[in-house]
């Protein structure tokens, strides 16, 4: 076997595969400190490409879960309200029926009493209607004709899907924070009394017209509740959105993971190994340099 002074095949060789072992020893570190397998397109193009588009679309569920939160707490607060209101008008219903009763029974001298009661009622169904507020939204006190839209769903391909509630026609009380409010369904005038629940009064009324006003109190009933009904609905529609994105998410983010996510326990043991290779690299580098100076022998150096 000959010896070469100008090339050192067998140190070239020991170099070569050294850098090889450190090269791969980084790599398996870098999995390590960032828990990534794959943390770049240089890495893996395609797993890449296609774990950072899903990625994206986590990121838009995200922002449509934070809007389905703030959609949910808004309605759960009309619902409430709503409910209140409920309670409020049977309150009102039965002082009117209470009125009733004093007229047939000739005893006109308490219904101011009455009256005074009923004036407390309105009072609370005005409140409930200018506090009902949430982040500057309110249902319960809306123009005619008004719809809000509620975010409850994201598809990347369609985009937005909203949950559309008329306010106007379905869930506003009344337009105006006062007795003159005549829009909404406490504001509107009844059919058979001409006059809106705010404007109930039964001091010096007859039978006649206190039993119109009971009518109109039951029409009100109704429109309250078909009024939760709504947003009980669109309740329960956001609810259903809120699992499925949680769902989504979950599965998204999960395989985001199976494609870049580096397995920490192999990543552990190639380096392990790589660091005995590297020693042994060093070690065989080492010998191959020596080789050379088996030649000074040969002469006497």
């Amino acid at each position: 076997m000959s010896s070469d002074l100008l090339v050192n095949s067998s140190a070239m060789t020991a170099l070569l595969a050294l850098n090889q072992t450190q090269q791969s020893l980084n790599t398996y570190e870098n999995q390590v400190s960032t828990g990534l397998a794959i943390s770049g397109a240089k890495d893996n193009a395609a797993y890449w490409s296609i774990a950072t588009s899903m990625s994206s679309q986590v990121d838009s569920l995200n922002a449509v879960s934070s809007a389905l939160s703030e959609s949910a707490a808004l309605l759960s607060t009309m619902n409430t309200a709503l409910q209140q209101t409920v309670t409020v008008v049977n309150n009102i219903k039965t002082d009117l029926q209470t009125a009733s009763n004093l007229v047939n029974e000739g005893d006109t001298a308490d219904l101011a009493k009455t009256q005074s009661d009923i004036n407390s009622q309105i009072q609370s169904l005005l409140s409930l209607g200018q506090s009902t507020n949430v982040n500057g939204v309110n249902f319960l006190m809306a123009s005619s004709g008004a719809t809000v839209n509620l975010l409850a769903s994201y598809n990347p391909t369609s985009g937005a899907q909203f949950i559309t509630i008329d306010t106007g026609s379905t869930t506003a009380l009344f337009n105006t924070a006062s007795t003159a409010a005549t829009t909404g369904i406490l504001g509107s005038s009844g059919a058979a009394s001409g006059l809106s629940v705010l404007n109930f009064n039964v001091t010096g009324a007859s039978a006649g017209a206190i039993a119109n006003m009971l009518t109109d109190i039951g029409s009100v009933l109704n429109s309250v509740t078909s009024a939760g009904s709504v947003v009980g609905a669109a309740q329960n529609n956001v609810t259903e959105q809120q699992n499925f994105i949680s769902n989504l998410t979950d599965s998204l983010t999960s395989a985001v993971g199976s494609l870049v996510d580096a397995d920490m326990n192999q990543a552990s043991t190639k380096i392990s190994a790589l660091q005995v290779q590297q020693q042994l690299g060093v070690q065989a580098l080492s010998i191959a340099n020596s080789n050379t100076q088996l030649i000074l022998k040969l002469f006497g150096l």
